[in-house]
């Protein structure tokens, strides 16, 4: 079962169910861009970003925006390597899972 933000975990652990989930899908994408043969020029900018999620997990306490822009980071950075599309759905699936970032002003914006 899910919980919402904010709430405990609802696991016997005491685990957060929905750092599980982050935690062992970057783990899969990690594991599948390792083991892809492809060179692409932003790869360390995606396993960056996979070390900083994977952080933020350990972390305890994951910022949302943060995340969210990992992802994009990640994204941007893979996405033309079609092999690692499912892994990289997992990751987004994983990071939705921690709601909406709280709303603001734009990235890059002023105020």
């Amino acid at each position: 079962m899910l919980r919402s933000v904010g709430q405990t975990p609802v696991t016997g652990s005491g685990k957060d169910p929905r750092a599980a989930a982050l935690g062992a899908a970057v783990s899969r994408l990690r594991r599948e861009l390792a083991g892809n043969p492809g060179r692409f020029p932003d790869r360390d900018i995606a396993e960056d970003e996979l070390a900083a999620l994977a952080a933020m997990v350990t972390g305890g306490r994951p910022e949302i925006a943060r995340m969210r822009c990992s992802l994009l980071l990640i994204a941007g950075a893979i996405g033309s390597v079609s092999a690692l599309g499912p892994a990289l759905m997992q990751v987004r699936h994983a990071v939705d899972l921690f709601g909406e970032a709280p709303p603001g002003p734009p990235a890059g914006s002023p105020g």
